[in-house]
């Protein structure tokens, strides 16, 4: 029995501490002790011994002292962001030798590095450390990771490092992830050779002006994205297959497509926003006397000779595993002979904004795997298509063709993709085709919408369409149809009624729209009619139970109260400026106020046009400026009317008498006021 209770009372000990601390203001969940942003001055004493996470984040915690974590030999986490921390002493953590993750980012440790460098020698599990923010140099960082040889997981963004070479992190062999983001880094100089283990680098925001040689051949995600990169180049000589899985190099200036490993696993290859193009037709030019050698020099001194054939096109290394390639907002004009068959598992191409004029949609020119195809913004004039090659794209569904000039394509190209669900032709000049006017020629000004049974979402916004054919979309379940900036568009009742059940958003916004019945349209959950000429609210909006209803810039005067109470009740979002509401007819304006369902997402910015044509927030107009409002202000204006009504005929009496009867006025004058003066 005594042993029993020595027992019970070592398990009270155990668990006490972990519920009987009312007065700390940390918040305690299990072993955890979250004391954000409470504006502590140092780490509370109060806290149960047994946590192993404390969370200090935006506090006040100037410096760390020693004996601050006696209290906690079990912390494993300690995070203290943003608490103005600039000094620690040197045995801060000799009591907690179990610490395996730091959190110090945003801080200013740059002002007592070397005493806080002292500091960490002691953690010998510290597996995650958290920098970053602190106005680091690199001769600092240096001094910082001196001692960490189990760190795995590395975070430096946002200091002011400026070159790094093999010593920056010479003893940082278990290294798995560098984050390097947002520094001024213009330079590296075998500062990652060693690191044999890193699987993850991040050196985006940076200066880079190139990378050259690349070797690591563990590493699986490159992000250098937003640098000055011209050039990137890796060992040809090795052939050692490459574990690299994911490279991002967009936002910079490369010229040319990056001279990738020979052997390599790349599945996603981010180019987008560069200069790249292809220069095998400048090649053909004799006279330009190209050079194909091209010589780096770095800050000390070296310098590293690449000899490769920049004209050719077939220069690019292994791209047989790429699954996404992103070359958006470049200068590419067409594809090598034979380069997207280089690439049989590509499933996303993204070439908005480039220079392409032709494109032809054949299992021929794309690989067959493609799934999503954006071409948009280029200078497409005419689409070509065979249809015993088109059927070959069977997993085509996404197909972006916007912002382009097309004129020309085949009618019923798109009929011939099974699995065809978004298409986007806005902005270009096609029609819409109806059966049974097509002809037999292969190149036609529309397209036909029939019978497409996998087509969800189809945009055809700024088409310069004027008439939509009975039944067009007759067979096709489309959930999704814009067909907004036709201003000249006619809108027939019965254009759109193969679509009555099946379609969730409509837009019709700039189409000259005054009256259409919605009724048909049970299903309809996002309608956009703004920009339009409509002038009374259709009574068809009632019958429906929308999410999203865009009325802007119509000619809106009033909402009548008993469709006003309906839309409250029935809409979930409505979209109400640009139209010129009556100040004085707002009842609708106060119902829409107080609707606990509908919000009115542009209320404060809703105006109207008062009685003397002014325009005014329409939240801010008092409605008593109307009149009828209020009885006392009713007499108001009553008294101040007949006043007028009297002063003005007292005036014309007194210009009567002096014009017409200028001797009567003098008479009178003298009978009632003169009296007769005895001398």
């Amino acid at each position: 029995m005594p042993g029993i209770g020595v027992l019970l009372y070592v398990g009270l000990v155990a668990v006490l501490p972990a519920l009987c601390h009312p007065h700390t203001p940390c918040t305690l969940t299990q072993r955890t002790a979250i004391c954000n942003s409470l504006r502590l001055s140092s780490v509370p004493g109060d806290l149960p011994q047994q946590i192993e996470e404390l969370f200090l984040n935006e506090n006040i915690i100037i410096k760390l002292q020693n004996g601050c974590f006696s209290r906690y030999p079990f912390l494993r986490t300690l995070s203290c962001a943003n608490c103005l921390l600039n000094a620690s002493d040197d045995q801060v953590f000799s009591s907690s030798p179990l610490i395996e993750s730091l959190g110090f980012a945003s801080n200013e440790l740059h002002k007592e590095h070397k005493q806080f460098a002292q500091s960490l020698g002691s953690l010998s599990r510290l597996r995650i450390l958290d920098i970053s923010g602190n106005g680091l140099t690199e001769d600092m960082v240096s001094e910082l990771l001196e001692n960490l040889t189990s760190l795995e997981f590395l975070d430096l963004s946002r200091n002011v490092l400026l070159r790094l070479d093999e010593y920056a992190f010479r003893n940082l062999h278990q290294l798995k992830e560098l984050n390097l983001e947002r520094n001024v880094l213009f330079e590296i100089d075998g500062a990652f050779d060693h690191l044999k283990k890193l699987r993850r680098i991040n050196l985006a925001f940076n200066s880079l002006p190139c990378l050259m040689k690349f070797e690591m051949t563990q590493l699986i995600v490159l992000n250098a994205s937003h640098n000055l990169i011209e050039w990137f180049i890796t060992n040809q000589d090795l052939t050692e297959t490459f574990e690299l899985e994911t490279l991002d190099l967009s936002d910079n200036r490369l010229l040319y497509f990056p001279f990738l490993p020979t052997y390599n696993r790349i599945k996603t290859l981010l180019l987008a926003n560069n200069h790249i193009g292809f220069y095998s037709h400048l090649s053909q030019i004799t006279s330009l006397n190209w050079t194909n050698s091209v010589e780096f020099y770095n800050l000390g001194g070296n310098a590293s000779n690449i000899t490769a054939e920049l004209w050719s096109d077939d220069f690019h290394g292994d791209i047989s595993s790429v699954e996404l390639l992103d070359l958006s907002v470049n200068q590419v004009s067409y594809f090598p002979q034979g380069f997207l068959r280089k690439m049989p598992r590509l499933y996303w191409l993204r070439m908005r904004s480039n220079c392409f004029e032709s494109l032809n949609l054949t299992g021929e020119d794309l690989p067959v795997t493609l799934y999503e195809l954006d071409v948009s913004n280029n200078r497409l004039t005419e689409l070509h298509a065979h249809s015993s090659s088109v059927s070959e794209l069977n997993n085509l569904t996404h197909l972006n063709l916007s912002l382009n000039n097309i004129q020309k394509l085949p009618s019923r190209v798109f009929t011939t993709f099974p699995r065809l669900s978004i298409v986007d032709l806005s902005y270009n000049t096609v029609g819409l085709c109806h059966p049974k006017e097509l002809h037999n020629s292969n190149s036609s000004s529309c397209a036909l919408w029939t019978n497409l049974s996998s087509l969800k979402q189809l945009h055809i916004a700024g088409c310069n369409l004027i008439n939509i054919p009975p039944l067009v979309f007759d067979g096709t379940p489309l959930t999704y149809l814009d067909l907004s900036n036709n201003p000249d568009l006619h809108i027939g009742q019965d254009c759109l009624s193969g679509l009555s059940g099946t379609l969730q958003h409509l837009g019709l916004s700039n189409t000259g729209l005054q009256d259409f019945n919605f009724s048909p349209f049970k299903q309809l959950q996002f309608l956009n009619i703004s920009k339009n000429s409509i002038s009374e609210l259709p009574k068809s909006l009632m019958t429906l139970n929308l999410k999203l209803l865009d009325l802007r810039n119509n000619r809106l005067s009033t909402i009548k109260p008993e469709h006003a109470t309906v839309l409250a009740k029935q809409v979930q979002i409505v979209y109400m400026n640009g139209n010129y509401f009556n100040c004085c007819q707002l009842d609708w304006y106060r119902t829409f106020e107080e609707s606990k369902i509908l919000h009115v997402a542009d209320l404060l910015e809703v105006t109207c046009v008062d009685l003397h044509q002014q325009i005014l927030k329409a939240g801010l107009f008092d409605s008593v400026l109307c009149g009828g409002k209020s009885t006392d202000e009713s007499i108001f204006w009553y008294i101040l009317l007949f006043l007028s009504i009297g002063v003005s005929l007292v005036g014309v009496s007194v210009i009567y008498f002096l014009t017409f009867r200028p001797r009567l006025l003098p008479r009178v004058i003298k009978k009632k006021c003169w009296k007769p003066t005895t001398y």
